[in-house]
């Protein structure tokens, strides 16, 4: 009881001083003198930036219940500054309660509302912000006789813009809130807060060691820090601004799509797949607009690499350099969506080509790596080139090691308007054929191993207009293989003896070759068989004739040889066409040469003057060995060449002794005669 009546005759008297000191505010804040208030204010914030306040609007003042000073529409200038640099809605100066009653104004923090920041940078480097700088690195001068009184600034919604008319730039920061850590006591200063820039929300941090001394250009400790959803980046070294702007130190940077952050900073990434997942960890060295990298380890979609980076802007094009090694490295994310032909078609790609990004950044990469993976393709030790400037794009293989060989050779692409104009030189050496051909042209056929030389050159905004527009040369040389699905040997031995017995089963067995010499020119997107010769034992194979790129098919004419001996000459020999798509081209051989070889045909045939007559018995010898039926040809030679497509595997294991044709039942169309 004795404690509790002590606190109440205490609270009597405690009351009534907190009842005076209200009161006393109360009659403050009506006697105050705003304008000393305001002055008071205005002179400390001189002190503490050296910059003069301009007010254009009303002074509010408070005693009660809040103390603080609210200048509106005010302009911040250095001295013989007429330019508004930095204006603020409305400035406001919260006061400390205590020096208030000897009439003393002393402001505890600042607080700045809608503040707009214009940055504009001159031809020479410099910027209108130059004066202001200059005046509060004098101004942060050690001043013990009047230290500064508050600490911290808040900045509220502000807004910066930069200009820089020489490099057409123009960006704009705004909804800054941020919290500035002022050097009142110690040397140090420090901003953390949030802003927003090209539609995305950041948190940031900045942070010096040794404010008056970045203010006048020495060196001092710097640490940065930026956060938002497309980039994550961190700096921890030291900074100078001597000639000009140096920062030498620790950066990292971290992104879950590097796409979405070159976007987000203005640029264009090359190509429509990967720039997924991004880390990056280095060594930098900025000067300016000049950046470079050192000790980088840098990954990217899972390829992580080592080396060196260097930036640089100072030229008005961003120029990136660099020379990296990797371990592995898969390609493949950045050419799968260049799909040459239509998906789920026989005929090329119409889409138009996306060719924005050559024209972005000016690039020169070295990259070299232990494995590659490039589509279905895999590469051994690989040096790679890749050059960019000016929109035109050059890829250099120094060396690779592919299908067992070496591959060397360039690509260029040259983005003119709409359409890209292609150059391609590459040399195959000593490479397996069957696993080149069949990743390169699906062609599962070739077995062996040889050299292939290819130039081509094209233009065109889509896959088809490149194909129709194809020009150049492809030389092949193979030795020691093979080619399956046929053995000309057997049939040609089958044929010579039994002309009419058909073409049989030829889709099936193997050719040895020991020499495969192939010559191609292409013009207009019309590829024409200079020289193609296959060698083997025991058979000579020789075809010209054209292929059509653009709409894929081939019309070729061919003659096979058996050949009896390397010196001798070839002794019979059967004119072949091949014609259709690609993928699957149909193979007759010429029923002409068949009925004449023979014995029984031929007489019948020349007999027979009438053509009409003629070609109705041709038509059945055609069936007789297989072939496809064909309508009459016209009365202009005494025996027109009628191409004959090969039948069916034939289930006939016999033969009749005698080669005069006689029409076999239509229910038997795999029947063969001799």
């Amino acid at each position: 009881m004795t404690i509790v009546q002590g606190i109440k005759r205490l609270g009597a008297p405690a009351a009534a001083v907190l009842g005076a000191v209200l009161l006393g505010l109360m009659l403050m804040s009506l006697v105050i003198d705003k304008d000393a208030a305001r002055k008071s204010v205005e002179a400390q914030i001189r002190a503490a930036t050296g910059l003069e306040l301009v007010v254009h609007g009303k002074t509010d003042v408070s005693i009660f219940p809040g103390s603080y000073v609210t200048l509106h529409q005010v302009a911040l200038k250095s001295e013989n500054d007429n330019s508004s640099t930095l204006t603020v809605d409305a400035l406001t100066a919260n006061l400390s309660l205590l020096p208030i009653f000897v009439r003393r104004f002393e402001v505890s923090d600042l607080a700045l509302l809608n503040p707009h920041v214009t940055v504009t940078r001159e031809a020479n480097g410099d910027s209108n912000w130059t004066p202001i700088i200059e005046t509060l690195a004098r101004n942060m001068k050690p001043n013990t006789a009047s230290p500064v009184s508050f600490s911290e600034i808040r900045v509220m919604q502000g807004t910066v813009m930069f200009r820089d008319p020489a490099r057409n730039i123009d960006e704009t920061v705004d909804k800054i809130d941020l919290s500035l850590g002022w050097p009142s006591i110690s040397r140090s200063f420090a901003a953390t807060g949030q802003f927003d820039w090209h539609g995305e929300r950041v948190d940031g941090s900045f942070g010096v060691t040794d404010f008056a001394a970045m203010l006048a250009g020495d060196r001092t400790g710097l640490k940065a820090r930026i956060a938002a959803a497309p980039l994550k980046m961190a700096f921890d070294g030291a900074t100078s601004n001597r000639a000009s702007l140096l920062l030498d130190g620790n950066l990292t940077a971290d992104s879950s799509s590097f796409r979405d952050a070159l976007r987000w900073i203005g640029q264009t990434p090359l190509a429509d797949g990967g720039f997924g997942r991004f880390s990056l960890k280095a060594r930098a060295n900025i000067v300016g607009e000049s950046v470079a990298l050192t000790n980088v380890n840098v990954d990217l979609d899972g390829n992580a690499a080592e080396g060196v980076l260097t930036y640089n802007g100072t030229t008005g094009r961003q120029t990136l350099q660099g020379t990296l090694a990797a371990d592995t490295l898969d390609l493949t994310p950045y050419i799968g969506t260049m799909r040459l032909l239509a998906s789920g078609a026989r005929d090329w790609n119409r889409q138009i080509f996306d060719l924005r990004g050559l024209s972005a950044t000016d690039l020169d990469i070295r990259l070299s790596a232990a494995k590659v993976t490039v589509g279905p393709s895999k590469l051994g030790r690989t040096a790679l080139g890749a050059n960019l400037r000016n929109g035109a794009l050059a890829l250099s293989v120094g060396e690779a090691q592919i299908y067992g060989g070496i591959i060397k050779g360039s690509l260029g692409v040259t983005r003119s308007d709409d359409s890209a104009d292609v150059r391609a030189q590459f040399r195959f050496n000593d490479v397996d054929l069957e696993a080149g051909a069949t990743e390169l042209f699906g062609i599962r056929t070739l077995r062996g191993r040889g050299d292939l030389i290819v130039s081509l050159e094209a233009s065109g905004s889509s896959a088809f207009a490149l194909a129709q527009s194809l020009d150049g040369t492809a030389t092949l040389t193979g030795h020691d293989g093979s080619i399956s699905g046929f053995n000309i040997e057997q049939l040609l031995r089958r044929l010579e003896k039994r002309p009419l017995s058909g073409a049989g089963n030829f889709r099936s067995g193997t050719t040895p070759f020991d020499k495969l010499s192939v010559a191609i020119s292409i013009k207009d997107g019309v590829a024409t068989a200079d020289n193609v010769q296959i060698d083997g034992p025991t058979t000579q194979v020789m075809l010209t004739g054209t292929a059509s790129i653009p709409s894929r098919e081939y019309d070729l004419k061919g003659t096979a040889s058996l050949v009896s001996a390397p010196d001798a000459p070839p002794g019979f020999q059967l004119p072949f066409v091949v014609q259709g798509p690609w993928d699957d081209p149909l193979i007759f051989p010429d029923s002409d040469i068949l009925i004449r070889r023979s014995q029984g045909a031929a007489p019948l045939l020349d007999s027979l003057k009438d053509h009409k007559t003629r070609d109705a018995v041709k038509a059945v010898i055609d069936r007789l060995q297989g072939g496809r039926k064909t309508d009459p040809a016209p009365a202009a030679t005494d025996t027109p060449a009628i191409p004959a497509q090969p039948a069916p595997p034939s289930s006939a294991t016999t033969s009749p002794p005698s080669e005069t044709p006689s029409a076999p039942p239509a229910a038997a169309p795999n029947s063969s005669a001799n």
